[in-house]
């Protein structure tokens, strides 16, 4: 079952999308799903409802609330495109990840959440995912294809919860000496978990997507829902 909450922070409000499992599957754990470029459109909502299916409460919040609220494109069109790069250079990443940190808070609270809430983010999200991981209290955190991650390595020390990580190794919006430094630094701390999907381009598990790559999204998948099934 699906419906919207309102999320309140000191400057304002944002909606998120709510996902709920059934009755006779739910985990009482949960999953904040962190946007990409696009806002809260069919393949966010598709993701929440296949957590939720899977037993979890999945959130969406809008992030893009401060610029334009209930944000929806797609990656089909040029126009589309060009609006969601305009929204993406206009972001305010430490304000987003304040918007996060609320949404985990949030959800916490929400009915039928009684243990841990982990992030998962794609592309945008992806960076927000690993910020989580840095500067919230999130149980656990995926990150798919983050785009700018390169830029905030200097905080991987404040990783204290498990992190996974998808690296497309043919990312057009990740250069190769950025994913070669993101591998290199966190390779080797205990927390993170790393892997890379050789010939796949950046949102490779996108539902529908562009560049769609199947059993490299079925892959990644799986090993997102074993990761947050192991979420204390």
């Amino acid at each position: 079952m699906a419906h919207r909450i309102t999320i309140s922070v000191p400057d304002g409000s944002f909606a998120a999308y709510v996902a709920t499992p059934g009755a006779g599957n739910a985990r009482g754990t949960a999953i904040v799903v962190i946007q990409e470029i696009f806002g809260i459109n069919a393949d966010l909502r598709e993701t929440c409802d296949n957590f939720a299916r899977d037993g979890f409460v999945a959130v969406c919040p809008d992030l893009f609330w401060r610029q334009e609220p209930n944000v929806e494109l797609t990656d089909k069109t040029e126009a589309e495109w060009k609006k969601a790069f305009a929204l993406y250079t206009g972001f305010d990443v430490d304000k987003g990840v304040a918007d996060l940190d609320a949404t985990i808070q949030a959800t916490r609270q929400l009915p039928g959440v009684t243990g841990a809430v982990g992030t998962v983010g794609f592309c945008l999200g992806g960076l927000l995912a690993f910020l989580a991981a840095t500067r919230t209290n999130a149980d656990s955190n995926v990150s798919y294809y983050g785009v700018g991650l390169d830029k905030y390595l200097g905080e991987a020390s404040a990783i204290s919860k498990p992190l996974l990580m998808h690296i497309a190794e043919a990312d057009e919006f990740v250069p190769a000496e950025a994913r070669a430094r993101i591998v290199e630094t966190l390779k080797d701390n205990r927390q993170v978990e790393i892997h890379t999907y050789p010939d796949c381009q950046h949102a490779f598990a996108r539902n529908e997507g562009v560049h769609y790559v199947d059993a490299a999204a079925k892959a990644a998948n799986a090993r997102t829902l074993k990761h947050f099934l192991e979420m204390k």
